[in-house]
């Protein structure tokens, strides 16, 4: 089939050319500008900015919540000085929880929780909102931009009205000033105070040996050869604030010996017949010995395995023990019950401090 002039294939072969060039122009230009940056929208002024007595009210809610934390951190002091660790209370909808860590929890988070919300309150009502965009620099700024950044600094720090607004800057800093504070009162329960609780326990003279299982006081004779029995002092209930502070240093053990077995002069003298009584807790880092070898006359720690000669002092024989076990001097009394003679003559348990 011919071709004429004016044909519909002529008429599209002539345009397409001008087709051609106008989509490429376009291709061109999306290439250059594929996302064209809007720019910052227009700042819009908040009612702070026009109205000081918002302004006001914001500075008052912002030196509340400072205040607020203040005041949580103080109770968290005195939750910790005088609520007590057994105490249990029932706090719907938890159930039956520890008084003393509910109030601790709570009272420290409100505090931290106060500084945060003050902050941000302050930053969002009272700070300057208006966005400075800066291009990105090379990490070593030259001195022009160091002195640029100090006087934005010094710009942001006169907006900020950290200056005018006095009552939020004492309020803030009195806020954190405080909350430190409740991580110095945790320190508290590291160990004991610093004194003599660590070299002596509560093993007196003329106090009775009693019995843990039978809580009965123990006679020599309820002693039987190559037994293991433990003891307590007097006096101690488990259900009491201190059972555990007491017998975590004053736990015994108490086994009967033939004589002619026992290899240490002091040993015998500080017994009965046989009897004696050597500390609980191992000399490693304090847990309760209860392991013995009736032919061998060994304890064993079932923590790390540290192994004692009850025949020969409590001498360390295996394991990473630094020292014998301290023995208690014991001896009956008129009443035919067996009873110490004073406090151990060395520290109990743990041998990680100089013991000079």
């Amino acid at each position: 089939m011919s071709s004429h002039p004016g044909s519909h294939e002529d008429m599209s072969e002539e345009n397409l050319p001008s087709e051609r060039s106008d989509a490429h122009d376009g291709a061109v230009a999306v290439a250059e500008d594929p996302f064209a940056d809007p720019g910052l929208p227009p700042h819009q002024p908040r009612r702070q900015d026009i109205d000081e007595r918002a302004a006001r009210r914001s500075e008052r809610a912002v030196a509340f919540m400072f205040t607020l934390s203040m005041v949580a951190t103080l109770g968290f002091i005195a939750a910790y000085s005088l609520i007590p660790p057994s105490k249990i209370v029932y706090i719907f909808p938890f159930g039956h929880v520890s008084a003393l860590n509910f109030s601790l929890g709570w009272s420290l988070g409100v505090a931290l929780f106060c500084i945060g919300a003050g902050a941000v309150h302050w930053a969002r009502t009272l700070m300057s909102d208006v966005e400075m965009p800066q291009e990105r620099h090379p990490i070593e700024a030259e001195p022009e931009v160091k002195q640029k950044v100090l006087a934005d600094f010094r710009q942001g720090a006169s907006e900020s009205q950290f200056g005018r607004r006095k009552l939020i800057r004492n309020t803030m800093f009195g806020a954190l000033a405080m909350v430190p504070l409740a991580g110095v009162v945790l320190l508290r329960d590291l160990g004991p105070m610093p004194g003599t609780s660590l070299r002596h326990t509560a093993w007196r003279k003329g106090m009775q040996l009693i019995n843990v299982n039978t809580n009965l006081p123990l006679r020599p004779e309820d002693v039987g050869v190559g037994s293991l029995t433990f003891a307590q002092p007097p006096g101690l209930n488990d259900n009491s604030d201190d059972y555990d502070d007491v017998i975590a240093k004053a736990a015994l053990m108490i086994v009967r010996l033939k004589p002619e077995d026992i290899k240490d002069k002091r040993e015998a003298d500080w017994g009965h017949e046989g009897i004696v009584a050597f500390s609980k807790i191992c000399t490693h880092v304090g847990c309760p010995i209860s392991l013995y070898e009736q032919q061998t006359h060994h304890v064993l720690c079932p923590c790390h395995q540290s192994t004692f000669d009850l025949s020969d002092g409590g001498r360390v024989i295996f394991g990473p023990a630094g020292h014998a076990l301290p023995q208690l001097r014991i001896s009956v009394n008129d009443k035919g019950y067996l009873e110490a003679l004073g406090d151990f003559t060395e520290p109990v348990g743990p041998s990680f401090w100089e013991r000079g």
